[in-house]
């Protein structure tokens, strides 16, 4: 993509998804989002009623009488978005590219962000760490992730979203909220590190996916490629065992998907490239709110 085309869709995205967070999302992300974190502020004396998990026990033997921890919602949030940029993501074939729908999802998010006055970073991932951009605040910030994300060309064109969540875990010290972007074409399980990052982080799964994962057309003989591998083979769609086969694998996945978020507790939505991601994500909000 050149320069001035680049520019041009950013922009483009820019006054879409600015639009939404600043008119529709607003007061649903802050709803959703806000107080999830909680910072240390003070210790006083332990009074009945208190959780006696909140002891802090070093003060406590100094004055040899109990004091307790006082926690208060942080003012601000740290929102980390992990955007999986693997080979299956160039895929589309209604509106648009699972790549380009997630760069829009994840433009609103990042803009409903700044609303907030909260911080926001990127990890790009592969099955490798692709890139890793430390949270910041403002518009420049954001326009420069835009501008990463459509122009992004990862190393490795395979997915591990194990090793990445696993690494958000390690380079985030304090608590944040974290969007995980990705269609999960992931062959490698990822249950024990998700899990691990949710009880450190609060994480939100939002699966990007295009219609042709759920459903096979009729079309005849079909020359399909593995975006991740480079496998090329020739396919019968006529077939209607092939087809029922192709919808059984994706009904299965999906069922296996929602099991791994719902033991790791996490959030998540799945968002066709043909549908308005605008009423996934507002049914997002109000879920959490």
């Amino acid at each position: 993509m050149d320069t001035s085309e680049l520019l041009k869709k950013v922009r483009k995205i820019e006054i879409k998804t600015r639009g939404l967070s600043q008119n529709i999302f607003a007061g649903q992300y802050h709803s959703a989002f806000k107080g999830r974190g909680m910072a240390f502020s003070e210790v006083r004396e332990y009074q009945y009623g208190d959780d006696v998990r909140d002891i802090d026990w070093n003060v406590t033997a100094r004055f040899h009488r109990p004091y307790v921890k006082v926690f208060e919602e942080e003012r601000e949030l740290t929102v980390m978005l992990l955007v999986d940029v693997s080979g299956s993501l160039d895929f589309g074939t209604v509106r648009q590219t699972k790549r380009d729908m997630v760069a829009e999802i994840a433009a609103t998010l990042a803009f409903s962000a700044i609303q907030n006055n909260d911080k926001i970073g990127v990890v790009f991932f592969s099955d490798k760490i692709e890139k890793y951009i430390p949270p910041k605040k403002g518009r420049k910030h954001i326009l420069y992730i835009i501008r990463e994300m459509l122009n992004f060309r990862p190393e490795s064109l395979r997915t591990d979203v194990g090793m990445a969540v696993e690494f958000l875990t390690r380079v985030m010290k304090r608590r944040c909220t974290a969007f995980l972007l990705s269609d999960f074409f992931d062959r490698s399980p990822y249950e024990n590190q998700l899990t691990i990052c949710n009880r450190k982080h609060d994480v939100v799964a939002i699966q990007v996916y295009d219609q042709r994962a759920k459903e096979m057309p009729d079309v005849g003989l079909m020359r399909i490629q593995d975006a991740e591998t480079g496998h090329e083979m020739v396919i019968d769609t006529s077939s209607k065992k092939l087809r029922r086969a192709h919808a059984a694998h994706w009904l299965r996945h999906q069922a296996e998907m929602r099991t791994v978020f719902n033991k790791s507790n996490v959030d998540h939505i799945s968002i066709s490239t043909k549908d308005d991601y605008v009423k996934s994500l507002m049914s997002l909000f109000s879920m959490r709110a």
